[in-house]
């Protein structure tokens, strides 16, 4: 049983944010980014990213110039992507899930990037550059490595996680 048929608290539509809306309608890969060894490890959930073919590929990718990565990327990262099934840890990652433990307890393993979770696929990244643009730090980065496995990846789409193809 519900009192409302819509969510008591959503914005009106004539006011929500045209760009935001646009956004939330282009499905995205979700991935982690992450950086550090030990206890000094961070990461944070991106969607806002893509990958330039070259000579030296790269990658570059949009996170909150706030967080904790923002502050820790100095050298190499790593991006990892996320499966089927990796909802938990895109929630906990973006800030938006508690993480009992600490975000690292999955059983990450460190490389010479950074941590990467055992059986995803993931790039070994050296920071290029970064700059300020709109809300966020755009981050690129020259990739030196790349590890691949079969699975579903994990989208997102207007707010929402799925498994891609679904």
């Amino acid at each position: 049983m519900t009192i409302h048929s819509a969510h008591p608290f959503e914005t009106p539509a004539e006011q929500r944010d045209a760009a935001r809306r646009l956004r939330g309608r282009l499905s995205a890969s979700v991935t982690l980014w992450l950086a550090g060894t030990g206890a000094r490890r961070v990461g944070l959930t991106v969607t806002s990213l893509l990958v330039a073919l070259g000579e030296d590929a790269r990658v570059v990718g949009l996170i909150d110039p706030d967080s904790d990565l923002a502050d820790a990327l100095e050298d190499r990262f790593t991006v990892v992507l996320l499966q089927e099934g990796d909802r938990g840890l895109a929630e906990a990652f973006a800030g938006l899930a508690p993480a009992p433990g600490g975000l690292f307890r999955a059983g990450f393993d460190d490389t010479d990037w950074g941590p990467v979770l055992p059986g995803r696929s993931w790039a070994g990244v050296r920071l290029e550059s970064t700059r300020e643009l709109g809300w966020s730090r755009e981050v690129v980065g020259v990739i030196e490595h790349v590890h691949l496995v079969e699975g579903t990846p994990l989208v997102r789409e207007r707010g929402r996680y799925r498994a891609a193809g679904s």
